[in-house]
């Protein structure tokens, strides 16, 4: 009888312990709430540095042009830390790592792009900026279900 009881006493705790992350996992809203601030930092951020870009380009200011891509590319290397760090919801982990992947991979570009601009190869960084635009419209594809604002990524509109 003593051990039917402890029995059922330590499979009542192992079903609590077992029980107690699954009822405090992250839901797919609140991962939005948290990463959204996130990326409206980033989005703020490359307005300012990407303001003029575009222009800067189409003067032949290739390496003031090319140091504003390099700039964002740092600010996104340290967005994408931040969004890494955050819990996400189990079902959407694979989706999540590999849109996380896309973050990663755009930071990388916006650094290629900059460094052929600051060289002086246009046609170059037009390569880039290409694989750039491309690369976002995957990542927010991978993601279209969390209904992102701010980490939906639009390159375009500064190149």
């Amino acid at each position: 009888m003593i051990k039917k009881a402890i029995a059922l006493s330590l499979t009542a705790m192992l079903l609590s312990a077992v029980a107690a992350p699954l009822a405090l996992a992250i839901t797919r809203d609140e991962y939005k709430a948290r990463v959204e601030p996130i990326c409206k930092k980033n989005s703020e951020a490359n307005d300012k540095i990407l303001k003029t870009v575009r222009k800067e380009v189409k003067e032949g200011k290739l390496k003031t042009a090319g140091a504003k891509f390099i700039k964002a590319s740092t600010a996104l290397k340290k967005t994408y830390n931040e969004l890494k760090a955050v819990e996400q919801p189990a079902e959407d982990t694979a989706k999540l790592t590999k849109w996380l992947g896309y973050v990663k991979k755009e930071a990388e570009l916006f650094n290629s792009g900059g460094k052929a601009l600051k060289a002086g190869n246009k046609k170059k960084a037009q390569k880039f900026v290409n694989q750039l635009n491309s690369n976002a419209n995957r990542a927010n594809a991978e993601v279209l279900a969390f209904g992102f604002h701010y980490c939906k990524f639009n390159p375009s509109k500064y190149t």
